[in-house]
């Protein structure tokens, strides 16, 4: 992509660069001050430095994806990816193996390998990317296509905030195209309909996908236990958090600390002490915990701030650039959407990809360039 842009075009004083920035600190200046008196210090400063590189990262996908030509190509590849993805895993699904290797267990795990089950929550956060594509692409005909695909693979991932990103997704996607009150629900009604009959049909066809319905199923219960279940053993995480961030309120116990904090905070009897008296949970599971306990009240106000800045360039930006980075502010929407559980943010694999769409959406929003001549238009 970079090969079709032109980075001298983009100025330090660019708009869009200024607002990198200020993204940029508000995700890394918690991290800098719960840092100070981290319970351990030495992986939050790691930590503090090593994320000092979504940065320059961020301004060179502003400065590469100046140009209509460069992000249409960015998009249209980021969308084949996820659909050799999503093939990739349904193939694993249908013969029990795919280029991840051998699906193992209840879940398929698809290009992540048997050992990691990143494959759910992946595919439905990057879900309005490749949808997005279907629906430019001869006039939406291949759209219930991809839909389906996608839904079949996130279905049989197994991943239940998956599932709740991808219908949260699909429900702001079917808004979107309808345009209207009406047409929204009469839309949904089909798409709930047919998620519904593909649902039973994969219920009847496929055990471990019965198992995680079933699973869920118990926190209809109405007991502890059988909510605790449904979640996967999250409420125990969820209220040694409340503690912890409770005990350290201003700036956390310091960024990736929250593994370490947990024995000090966990019932005797907790269930992830017991399986690894040392760490216990490896981090909060929400996005609105994670950032408070790790960082404190602190953080959570830069992250507000980060998102009010998001909002008014979103509302500032012209129609034409909305368009074009619907499907990345959508995916983060699925990404960070509060009720709901996540993986880490501050974190290796997350974190790496939570920034991919943010330098996406902030590369998308700034106007368009044009390149050796040629105006600034959509290419398609």
């Amino acid at each position: 992509v970079a090969a079709n842009a032109v980075p001298p075009t983009i100025r330090p004083t660019d708009p869009a660069l200024r607002l990198a920035l200020l993204v940029f600190l508000a995700y890394w200046l918690p991290e800098l001050v719960s840092a100070v008196d981290s319970v351990v210090p030495t992986k939050s400063w790691s930590e503090v430095a090593l994320d000092l590189r979504f940065l320059p990262f961020a301004m060179f996908a502003i400065s590469a994806l100046a140009s209509s030509r460069a992000r249409w190509l960015c998009l249209r590849l980021a969308a084949l990816v996820i659909a050799f993805w999503t093939l990739d895993a349904l193939f694993q699904a249908a013969v029990g193996v795919g280029l991840g290797g051998v699906a193992r267990g209840e879940r398929i795990t698809g290009i992540f390998g048997d050992d990691n089950l990143k494959l759910g929550q992946v595919l439905a956060t990057l879900a309005p990317i490749l949808l997005w594509a279907a629906w430019r692409y001869r006039r939406g005909r291949w759209l219930p296509v991809a839909w389906s695909l996608l839904t079949l693979a996130i279905m049989l991932a197994g991943s239940r905030a998956a599932w709740w990103s991808y219908a949260l997704i699909s429900l702001l996607g079917l808004w979107i195209w309808a345009r209207t009150p009406r047409r929204f629900a009469l839309a949904a009604a089909l798409a709930i309909g047919l998620a519904s009959i593909g649902s039973g049909l994969v219920y009847h066809g496929s055990a471990p996908f019965k198992a995680r319905v079933d699973r869920t199923l118990l926190a209809l219960s109405g007991t502890r236990s059988g909510v605790d279940s449904a979640l996967a053993l999250r409420l125990p995480i969820w209220e040694v958090a409340l503690r912890m961030g409770l005990d350290h309120p201003i700036n956390g116990v310091g960024v990736r600390g929250f593994r370490t904090a947990y024995p000090d905070y966990a019932a005797a009897d907790d269930v992830w002490v017991r399986a690894d008296p040392r760490r216990g949970a490896l981090h909060a599971h929400q996005i609105v915990l994670e950032v408070w306990t790790e960082t404190g009240v602190i953080g959570l106000a830069f992250w507000v701030a980060g998102l009010v800045a998001l909002i008014r360039r979103w509302r500032a930006a012209a129609a034409a650039e909305r368009e074009l980075a619907i499907a990345a502010a959508a995916a983060l929407i699925a990404m960070c959407f509060p009720l709901n559980t996540h993986l880490a943010f501050y974190s290796g694999f997350w974190g790496l990809l939570f920034w991919w769409l943010l330098a996406l959406l902030l590369a998308l929003l700034a106007p368009p360039r044009a390149v050796e001549g040629v105006a600034a238009r959509d290419p398609a």
